[in-house]
């Protein structure tokens, strides 16, 4: 029988035997240096189960001697979703995911169950549904749950238990803000219930090969409700958004494993989400007539992929002595920059003038190879003179007023051609099919007929 000393003890690696104080060699199984330094602690978290009494003190080592995981993603079936967690979901990892009500996050999350159950556990556990309803959007979208395990409850305590008990290689919590115990109180959602329910279920992913993606309700701001801690605990946020069509943009805030430039685009159908395969020329205008002003297109980089997007701008009389900026796709400081730019160094006055900036689409647009486009729009509303309809302009704009070199060039000129425009516009010297060098010979260019 072991004695405590103190909340440390000494047990033998080898075959078990434990004792209050260490030995060179263990007088149960007589192997030397087995004799390891245990701590009592009542509350950890171990690979052995929770609440599990003994835990070996961790002591440091060298990086070089770690041994790095191979196969260590598990991929959700859907291309996707698998794009913006970096190659598939990581082994021993937690993933966020936010949204608006209504968006279809428990679709996406249910579909993805589906795929994995195929080849792995699975255990859905739910705080907001009923078991009937999910399997009523299971049938609806067609879905074969059959070795998916579901648990419906608020409570921390019957959802580790079904953890231990299932062992699931992939867990689904919906939501995080539904989830409660009774160590934290008796309401749900409050600071402390979220950052201690959440912890304990990634310090549970964190001890298997196993993948914990938690939903979380958004507020009206849309950033994810409750503590900004509950985002450092968790190795991945992801952000579900959409558009005013059926279009919905999956991209990743933050992400431990991987790039968090990639954008995954699902359209929403009867059928649940279905991946956009071809999105190039998802956010083009197709038009029968002629282009009007205040449009200019422009080639983008969204992680790995070139997407080729309609920058509409519009100017009218300010209605107040203060001008004013409207955009909510392009950051209004930019807007602003690019206009005072055209100002200064073309002499077309924005300053008695509302702005008004939309991206087609509703795909937000933050790359800074926009701007010689978006000067291209503000000036084309400016003047009501159209851009040309196969035109396509990218390039960094300059407070001097010059247009600067981007990256990946080349890309960008091949994805425009390919969607038939004829005339690209950029400073690159050896690739662009038109070389500008500032504002002014970009406006004449454009503009010249």
């Amino acid at each position: 029988m072991a004695k405590k000393n103190g909340s440390i003890m000494y047990k033998c690696s080898n075959c078990g035997y434990s004792q209050p104080r260490w030995l060179g060699r263990c007088p149960e199984c007589g192997e030397w240096n087995t004799l390891e330094e245990i701590i009592i602690d009542k509350n950890a978290v171990t690979a052995a189960g929770r609440g599990s009494e003994q835990v070996i003190k961790q002591k440091p080592v060298s990086l070089a001697s770690v041994t790095s995981q191979k196969n260590s993603r598990l991929s959700t079936g859907i291309d996707e979703f698998d794009r913006v967690l970096g190659g598939g979901a990581t082994l021993r990892s937690a993933i966020l995911l936010g949204g608006e009500p209504g968006i279809g996050k428990s679709t996406l999350l249910l579909q993805t169950a589906a795929s994995v159950s195929i080849q792995n556990k699975v255990l859905y556990i739910s705080g907001e549904e009923s078991a009937a309803q999910i399997k009523e959007r299971a049938e609806r979208l067609q879905l074969n749950c059959s070795n998916i395990q579901i648990l419906c409850t608020s409570r921390l305590e019957d959802s580790l238990d079904a953890l231990d008990s299932v062992k699931a290689d992939f867990v689904i919590i919906d939501s995080i803000q539904t989830i409660y115990s009774a160590e934290a109180g008796i309401v749900p959602g409050t600071v402390n219930q979220l950052k201690y329910c959440a912890n304990e279920f990634i310090s549970w992913v964190k001890e298997r090969d196993s993948v914990l993606i938690m939903t979380a309700h958004v507020t009206k701001e849309g950033t994810i409700a409750g503590p900004k801690s509950m985002e450092h605990m968790v190795d991945t946020v992801i952000s579900f958004e959409h558009n005013s069509d059926d279009v919905r943009f999956l991209h990743a805030q933050k992400n431990r494993f991987g790039s968090v430039d990639e954008i995954g685009i699902f359209s929403m159908t009867e059928k649940g989400l279905i991946a956009v395969g071809d999105p190039s020329s998802l956010f083009l205008t197709k038009r029968k007539v002629s282009q009007p002003a205040g449009v200019a297109c422009t080639p983008v980089f969204e992680g790995s992929r070139v997407f080729l997007v309609e920058i509409q701008a519009l100017t009218v009389p300010a209605k107040a002595s203060i001008s004013r900026i409207y955009s909510e796709k392009i950051d209004s400081g930019r807007v602003a920059r690019v206009a005072a730019v055209i100002e200064k160094r073309c002499g077309l006055c924005f300053s008695d003038q509302d702005i008004y900036v939309n991206v087609a689409g509703g795909i937000r647009l933050a790359e800074s190879s926009i701007d010689a486009a978006l000067a291209a729009a503000l000036y084309s509303a400016r003047t009501d003179l159209p851009v040309g309809a196969n035109t396509a302009i990218f390039g960094e704009l300059s407070l001097a007023g010059e247009v600067r070199s981007v990256g990946k060039t080349r890309q960008r000129i091949k994805a425009a051609e390919n969607l038939g425009f004829t005339d690209v516009i950029t400073p690159d010297d050896d690739d662009g099919k038109v070389k500008i060098s500032d504002i002014k010979s970009l406006v004449k260019e454009i503009f010249r007929k």
